[in-house]
């Protein structure tokens, strides 16, 4: 059985109705965890499955045409297994990776009351307190939280910022479940609530302050690829669905695929389709050739998430009253895709990224992504 078969059977018919009522099975996230498949990326070496970003991005688009929730707790996992392979120590990989792997399910709680885009504005507080450190702080909208055994926490330490492994049983965290998310409804969005939380002095990555953009940047740079190749899968999905309903739908004597404005439609859900495809394609071989590129992955990201929201209004467009009701997969789509506007950095924040990536780029042969 290959990944996708595995995703299939997994999701089988039952994305729409985890959807409704918020929640995937845990049983079923701690089987996909205990098998590899919420953080692929992680080598073999850690019990994970040792898959390329181009293999990891493929699978996430194919997951994504089946269930944006799944897809997003692959996103948060892999986030969460990326900063540690690159930012702990060998002794802590060897401890957390294989728990990524072997059915255990991490949350990166990044955002906070007033800071959202500009991460920067993050107060957090990890204070070292002989061999302990003490976490203070609030934390909203994190992926997986719900469902999570650990939370990874970035915030302010010392002179600078860090990131630790807090127990989402830890004495002091509370975990409050947002009650109704406008997308991605069963991905266990939830605000994490931190109270002077103590915990081991080697719960901190690396075991020592570190520059917050550098790791911040880090973290959202694979959390960027997965959600462009997570909108890659809504595209497949709006553009099939659109595709079975014009060519079966009869108006005006005959099938809704034969109007030249719903061709248009069909055309441009292609070119949609695969212009995100090949942007993604992009990213993840250069991430595979040289490392993460962060212009190429905030390109992919961009194109991918407004290319989505669009796809999404036009597949409800060509579905009309058939696509609109509440658990069919296009509504669905057109709910979780906007959502991919804002997580992960907003596309303004892309827009800046981006627009410094040319700037910076002028004069020197002409830029390059």
């Amino acid at each position: 059985m290959t990944l996708a078969e595995r995703i299939d059977v997994a999701v089988g018919d039952r994305a729409g109705a985890w959807d409704l009522a918020g929640r995937i099975p845990m049983d079923l996230v701690r089987e996909l965890s205990g098998e590899g498949l919420l953080c692929a990326q992680v080598p073999d070496t850690y019990g994970g499955l040792g898959l390329s970003s181009l293999e990891t991005g493929e699978l996430a688009a194919h997951t994504g045409t089946l269930c944006g929730s799944l897809r997003s707790l692959m996103t948060s996992q892999g986030m969460v297994a990326w900063t540690i392979q690159r930012h702990a120590t060998r002794a802590q990989r060897e401890v957390l990776l294989p728990r990524l792997t072997g059915g255990e399910v991490a949350a990166a709680a990044f955002s906070e009351p007033g800071a959202g885009s500009d991460l920067s504005a993050i107060r957090t507080e990890i204070v070292a307190d002989g061999d302990s450190v003490v976490v203070s702080g609030d934390k909203v909208w994190s992926t997986a939280a719900a469902y999570a055994d650990m939370i990874l926490v970035f915030g302010r330490f010392e002179d600078g910022a860090a990131a630790v492994v807090v127990p989402a049983t830890a004495p002091g965290v509370r975990i409050e479940p947002v009650s109704s998310p406008m997308g991605c409804r069963a991905a266990g969005h939830a605000n994490v609530l931190l109270d002077s939380v103590r915990l081991p002095a080697d719960a901190v990555l690396g075991g020592g302050a570190q520059s917050l953009p550098l790791l911040v940047t880090s973290a959202l740079t694979y959390g960027r690829i997965s959600v462009a190749w997570g909108c890659a899968g809504i595209l497949r999905l709006c553009l099939r669905s659109a595709v079975e309903h014009a060519a079966t739908r009869e108006q005006f004597g005959g099938p809704l695929a034969g109007h030249q404005l719903i061709q248009r439609h069909l055309a441009e859900l292609l070119v949609a389709e695969q212009t995100t495809t090949r942007v993604c394609e992009h990213a993840s071989r250069r991430w595979d050739e040289s490392g993460p590129d962060m212009a190429a992955t905030v390109l992919a990201k961009y194109v991918g998430s407004t290319r989505a929201s669009w796809a999404a209004q036009t597949a409800m467009q060509v579905l009309a009253s058939a696509g609109a009701e509440d658990g069919h997969p296009v509504a669905r789509a057109l709910r979780d895709a906007k959502l991919m506007e804002i997580i992960e950095g907003s596309s303004e924040i892309c827009q800046l990224v981006l627009a410094d990536h040319v700037l910076a780029g002028n004069g020197r042969g002409g830029v390059h992504v």
